[in-house]
């Protein structure tokens, strides 16, 4: 089995590229792979549920439907 570690570093200030660690995290997750997130910088703010809730890049879902299925699966997030 494949681990695999992503890493966030854009906050509410660019919501595409906020969602990417979120959104290949739950790719790895149905792949069958481990996977970890680790936020940076500005995406420190997106852990926020106030922030989260109101994030949404271009043509992606909101942020906090796609945080919601790495935070089910346990993905450990660190900041």
């Amino acid at each position: 089995m494949a681990s695999q570690l992503f890493i966030g570093l854009h906050g509410s200030e660019d919501p595409t590229k906020a969602t990417f660690p979120f959104l290949m995290a739950g790719g790895a997750l149905d792949a069958g792979q481990q996977t970890g997130i680790v936020l940076l910088g500005d995406a420190v703010v997106l852990m926020n549920s106030a922030v989260a809730d109101n994030v949404q890049g271009v043509g992606f879902p909101p942020l906090k439907d796609v945080m919601a299925k790495v935070i089910a699966a346990k993905v450990p997030i660190y900041i």
